[in-house]
């Protein structure tokens, strides 16, 4: 990478080529919430403790509170001392384990339990219809990549399809590329050319038929199979609800505003309870040129400078400088909605649900049938979104269902925080209404200003400005909402923006937090809650840390970014960056929610050299747990490649000379070991 203006800059192992291509150096250009003011009391103190906040309640022992809980770790795979062993079983059935020590971030293995094993299901360039051309990436081309498996996986399921439990569908997204370690130096302009256009095809989705032999038996791919797909940044797709073939939708290319092109920087997800996948469509800014003077741009970070990615090279439409195509940047930022039952279906843009940088969307379906969509808005001072349906969800009745995010409403999160005596609660909030019965109610804006400037509008109704909202889920046992907030290192720090407070409890937050969400009487179309802080990440023996008011040893964590549910209800984290003084590999943890071990964070796996841990899928039943392993060596260079993964395991050794040796991100399933 040319401009790394994050190197040096970053904290735990995040990489400042990640920084540069996965969120256009968010961190190096100002926050976009220029109007964001604490939206309720602050907390005096900047280095607040969550620990020493429950103790001044007197729910906690004093020895807890002062951050005794687990005592320091010693470099790398040392175990905690005192208390539990790192190595007590946990879980239960099928996926017991042990949970493996902190792994250095710099080990090129996926690192798994005793016990255990782990095998790639689907790697990048892997070939996917019978025409396919095999993996060569000593040769790019566009052509060939659209018939094979994109860059950077991220979110990831895997539908058992059959009730025999032998034939299943993954779908996957595909965020960013990294072009230094995907191809060679090109000699010639129009070689370049080609490898852009193909990493504009490495963007998308995945949706590849799976089988294996007996249910706990390892999938494998099938290529060539009927529902096989590919979606790329040149797919068309419609666009959906209210804002469709509004004017600020409308290019030179597509007059009626109805029929995008791509999907890009797609981050996490879900899967619907009617069958079909949805992504959040996240950094969409570092794809675009854009007139930085344009209404929205500032908010939504644009600016007229060329891209790293420079697809405005190959494409104008991403050139929105241009009258032509000065709305194309408004065509991104949405949640999408792939069938992936139907390989000639249209996936949607839906527009209803607003736009900013969606990092996932999941569904919860109450018991009355009411249909809720949470989303978060993965930026500093950003905010947590939800979407209720108009109509309700209907069992068995696919068609209805498949219209439910077309209408409904949107709101935005406003959290108020209050200490308890009790400490049942930490605090409230509400939801604020940004569309009533699909019409604006924010002062000033139209009903396709709201949903094409979400971010604005929100800004209008002093919701609360958060610690990176990522991933946010509902357990599907219990309906309690669960917002992983990475992290804001600028909490308390810049001048002008908010510092700590109840729902963001600590000063330059590295670390990250999870909230728990209580909707009022447990509807999905609530439009109140109470919440309170579940973990406080970090390393265990830092002060400020609160692990669920669990009072052993735990394992560290940091970043949490998506999260996922067994079907015992336990919690389960995928990290993006470890504790910031720790240089530990990311990796997936579990943490039980009820009960003595609340709290209780154990560590399943670590993932190689650079990597991020990404989609989680558990499969408790068949004793499978499956994660997109993104960005392995991701410093690295065509001629110095930093990680090897997955195939140095697959062949026994390193590739030989000749070989491709390079990394190449992956779906990866974890399962126990067969006698």
């Amino acid at each position: 990478m040319k401009l790394l203006p994050m190197l040096g800059l970053t904290h735990g192992n995040r990489s400042a080529v990640t920084c540069a291509l996965k969120c256009n150096n968010a961190c190096a250009h100002p926050v976009p919430n220029q109007s964001t003011e604490p939206s309720f009391r602050e907390i005096a103190s900047a280095q607040l403790s969550r620990r020493r906040l429950l103790a001044a309640a007197g729910t906690l022992a004093a020895g807890v509170a002062a951050g005794s809980g687990a005592l320091p770790l010693e470099p790398a795979a040392a175990k905690p001392k005192g208390g539990a062993k790192s190595t007590d079983t946990v879980g239960s059935g099928a996926l017991e384990f042990e949970p493996i020590d902190p792994v250095p971030f710099e080990t090129d293995a996926v690192t798994v339990p005793a016990g255990y094993t782990w095998n790639p299901i689907l790697r990048w360039g892997d070939p996917l219809f019978h025409n396919s051309p095999d993996f060569d990436p000593s040769h790019p081309n566009a052509e060939a990549q659209e018939l094979q498996f994109g860059y950077n996986n991220d979110y990831t399921d895997i539908i058992v399809t059959d009730r025999a439990g032998r034939e299943g569908l993954l779908v996957c997204n595909h965020e960013y590329t990294n072009r230094d370690i995907m191809f060679e130096p090109t000699a010639s302009d129009a070689e370049e050319l080609e490898v852009i256009r193909t990493m504009i095809a490495a963007h998308g989705f995945s949706i590849v038929e799976l089988e294996r032999k007996a249910k706990r038996r390892n999938w494998k791919y099938v290529r060539g199979a009927e529902l096989n797909r590919r979606i790329t940044g040149n797919t068309e797709f419609v666009f959906d609800g209210p804002a469709a073939g509004v004017a600020l939708l409308q290019t030179a290319a597509d007059p009626e505003g109805m029929f995008p092109h791509g999907t890009l920087g797609n981050c996490s997800g879900g899967t619907t309870p009617w069958g079909t996948i949805l992504s959040g469509e996240e950094n969409f800014n570092g794809y675009f040129k854009a007139d930085p003077n344009a209404v929205g741009s500032a908010r939504y970070g644009l600016s007229d400078a060329d891209t790293s990615y420079a697809f405005e090279k190959v494409d104008p439409r991403f050139d929105a400088t241009t009258a032509d195509y000065a709305n194309e940047p408004h065509r991104f930022g949405w949640v999408v909605e792939i069938d992936p039952s139907d390989p000639t279906s249209t996936p949607k843009k839906h527009t209803a649900l607003g736009r900013f940088k969606h990092e996932a969307a999941n569904v919860r379906v109450d018991d009355e049938g009411n249909v809720a969509v949470y989303m978060g808005d993965d930026e500093r001072f950003d905010y947590l979104y939800k979407f209720v349906a108009k109509r309700k969800y209907v069992e068995g009745a696919r068609k209805h269902n498949l219209k439910l995010l077309s209408e409904g409403d949107l709101y935005v999160a406003k959290f108020t925080g209050e200490q308890r005596p009790d400490n049942a609660n930490l605090g409230t909030g509400e939801w604020i209404a940004l569309t009533e019965n699909g019409e604006s109610v924010v002062p000033g804006m139209s009903t396709e200003e709201v949903l094409v400037f979400t971010r604005l509008a929100a800004d209008k109704l002093g919701a609360t400005p958060m610690d990176r909202p990522e991933d946010v889920e509902p357990n599907p046992i219990t309906g309690k909402v669960y917002v992983a907030c990475t992290n804001n290192t600028d909490r308390g720090v810049k001048a002008g923006k908010p510092g700590p407070d109840a729902a963001n409890p600590r000063k330059a937050n590295k670390d990250g937090h999870i909230v728990e969400l209580t909707e009022h009487k447990n509807q999905a179309d609530a439009t109140t809650f109470s919440w309170d802080l579940f973990l406080v990440c970090g390393d265990p023996d830092d002060a400020g840390t609160y692990f669920g008011g669990y009072d052993g040893p735990v394992a560290p964590i940091s970043c949490p970014d998506n999260v996922a549910f067994d079907s015992k209800g336990n919690l389960w984290i995928s990290t993006d960056g470890a504790p910031s003084a720790l240089k530990l590999a990311d990796g997936l943890f579990r943490v039980p929610l009820t009960g003595d071990e609340r709290g209780k964070v154990a560590q399943f796996l670590a993932v190689p050299n650079q990597a991020e841990t990404c989609g989680p899928v558990i499969h408790d039943a068949d004793g499978s747990v499956f994660v997109a392993v993104q960005h392995p060596g991701e410093d690295g260079s065509w001629d110095d490649q930093q990680s090897y993964f997955p195939d140095y395991v697959a062949a026994g050794s390193r590739p030989s000379r000749g070989e491709w040796r390079g990394p190449r991100p992956a779906i990866v399933q974890v399962t126990k070991k067969r006698n």
